[in-house]
């Protein structure tokens, strides 16, 4: 089975911490992944590497079939990912936020307004979708927030602390 994420001797410092030290992954598509560790073990630092939000200092990673390093464009194409904090704007609405993420991956928009609708359905936002995200409760956020990284259905998703 083909592997979504490979990773192979990724190491990465701040300074003199050493957050990454060869770490070696090799996730076959369809399965699920969880790290694991303490707080400062390195594991959001490793999702930011194969996100393309970092640059390793060394070794190599693989996401969908890309190389992280020479087509991070592509990888970003390729991924969902939802980070730590949930990143919609609390001044739209769920469904415009929905909407905007669907436009800024390029669709059409009334291919992002159906999927706005299908995906508030999916996450039991649909009786708050025209309501300012300011409104929603921690937890609503953190749906609305998923449901953003799902727009476009990547074949790979990242989620930092879900």
């Amino acid at each position: 089975m083909p592997a979504a994420i490979y990773a192979e001797g990724l190491v990465k410092t701040f300074g003199d911490v050493r957050a990454l030290d060869g770490v070696d992954l090799d996730v076959p598509e369809g399965t699920v992944l969880g790290l694991l560790g303490p707080n400062g073990a390195g594991k959001t630092t490793a999702v930011r590497v194969l996100t393309t939000l970092l640059q390793p200092d060394s070794g190599r990673a693989v996401v969908a079939g890309i190389d992280v390093l020479k087509h991070p464009n592509e990888v970003r194409r390729s991924i969902g990912l939802s980070g730590q904090f949930a990143a919609v704007d609390e001044y739209l609405t769920g469904r415009e936020n929905l909407e905007m993420a669907g436009r800024l991956y390029q669709m059409r928009a009334s291919t992002a307004r159906m999927r706005a609708a299908e995906l508030l359905e999916r996450f039991s936002l649909a009786d708050a979708a025209d309501r300012v995200a300011k409104t929603y409760s921690g937890g609503m956020r953190r749906r609305l927030d998923l449901a953003a990284a799902l727009v476009v259905r990547p074949p790979v998703m990242f989620m930092d602390e879900p």
